[in-house]
């Protein structure tokens, strides 16, 4: 395990110029697929004019990003360990961290079980296995923490977490009490679960779960009909791991009593969040919440004019506990006016920042261009939209 020490001694960046007229909160998450969060905020700040001070605070919502998120904001410690990818044999190096605190442990799925890592012929949403979140569980677990966040979001799979639960011990067994293969879509066999093997140290253990969507299980809004087509299901297999995902709830019922299918923010992360819930009795949470308040963020806001903040898309998606919705429910509050940028927008710009309740929503780049130039010129583009916002502005 080779430990990474944090690139950011600080989770702030402050521009100190003596004369400054505005401050301008700069607030993205991660373009997914073209900028981190930090890179993106660096991408605003080049925009800004001089008269302009910029703050800059990355955020996440549970998704990409959030173990950077959270382990540079808080000063703490990035680890390597080798686990096991999504898809197939492959093996990933992936990184974990402890908060700046020393004794609370940051899980990304997306850093072993992300939609990021695969090329799109690689997507096999029915078969991708979330084992390789629970190897990160696992080392963290050996190295002694007993505190963990598990950050929801970004995953190739849609397996309700037990790829992550057989890791930790758990066995998910047939009619004929034999092992289920890997993949969400064979939780049509499943017919028991024995947790006998669970490692010991989950019951010493509190874990939360940091959900990026407020999604059920199942249903219309559920994990795999909003987004299993996203990770590369056919309509068939959409209607198969659906299948699959109410068999699992019900099979979980029967363990635990809990009904899982009345719950939210247990299908975020492909499902994920059930077995964080039943197996490691994890609480969940708000991801960008959790995030914005380790920030510090409402004390950042009520010092800025203006907030800038950017995602990688902004469509009906947004309202379900992603950043921008969360950036700002917090400024409505405080009157603060929200500009948001993103490189895609699905949806009237005026009519969803009504929604949202922000000033703005502006697309980066131009339709007509195709998506992979989009993404690898992202930061040019961010640059120049914020650069072009900011000289619209009464002086």
């Amino acid at each position: 395990m080779l430990q990474v020490s944090s690139p950011f001694p600080s989770p702030f960046y402050v521009n100190l110029r003596i004369f400054q007229t505005m401050k301008v909160l700069i607030a993205p998450t991660a373009l997914k697929g073209s900028l981190t969060a930090r890179a993106a905020a660096q991408a605003m700040a080049t925009a800004l004019p001089t008269g302009m001070l910029p703050i800059i605070c990355p955020v996440a919502d549970g998704g990409d990003g959030t173990l950077e998120c959270l382990v540079d904001g808080t000063n703490g410690m990035f680890f390597d360990t080798t686990v096991r990818g999504p898809v197939g044999r492959m093996n990933v190096r992936a990184r974990w961290g402890v908060l700046g605190d020393g004794s609370t442990a940051v899980i990304e799925m997306a850093e072993a079980a992300g939609l990021r890592l695969l090329n799109r012929r690689e997507y096999d949403v029915a078969h991708a296995s979330s084992y390789g979140v629970g190897q990160l569980i696992r080392a963290a677990l050996d190295a002694g923490y007993r505190r963990i966040l598990v950050g929801l979001g970004g995953s190739a799979t849609n397996d309700g977490g037990t790829g992550m639960a057989r890791a930790l011990g758990v066995k998910f067994l047939n009619r004929a009490g034999h092992e289920l293969s890997e993949g969400g879509i064979w939780l049509n066999d499943l017919q028991s679960i024995d947790m006998r093997g669970l490692h010991p140290a989950v019951s010493q253990c509190v874990f939360s779960g940091l959900a990026d969507v407020d999604s059920p299980l199942c249903g219309p809004e559920g994990t795999t009909k909003t987004f299993a087509a996203q990770k590369g299901a056919s309509t068939a297999e959409i209607e198969q791991l659906e299948s699959a995902m109410l068999r699992y709830a019900s099979v979980v019922k029967t363990l635990t009593g809990t009904d899982v299918l009345s719950l939210t923010r247990v299908g975020a992360a492909g499902g994920m969040g059930v077995a964080l819930r039943e197996f490691c009795r994890a609480d969940l949470r708000s991801g960008i919440d959790f995030v914005l308040r380790t920030m510090k963020f409402d004390s950042l806001l009520q010092s800025c004019d203006l907030v800038l903040t950017a995602e990688g898309m902004i469509d009906s998606q947004t309202f379900q506990g992603k950043a921008i919705a969360g950036i700002a429910q917090r400024a409505l509050f405080l009157n603060k006016p929200v500009h948001a940028f993103a490189g895609r927008v699905v949806g009237g710009p005026a009519a969803l920042a009504k929604s949202l309740g922000i000033a703005s929503v502006r697309q980066i780049s131009p339709s007509d261009i195709p998506t992979a130039e989009a993404m690898s010129r992202a930061s040019e583009f961010l640059t120049d939209a914020v650069s072009r916002f900011l000289e619209s502005l009464p002086r």
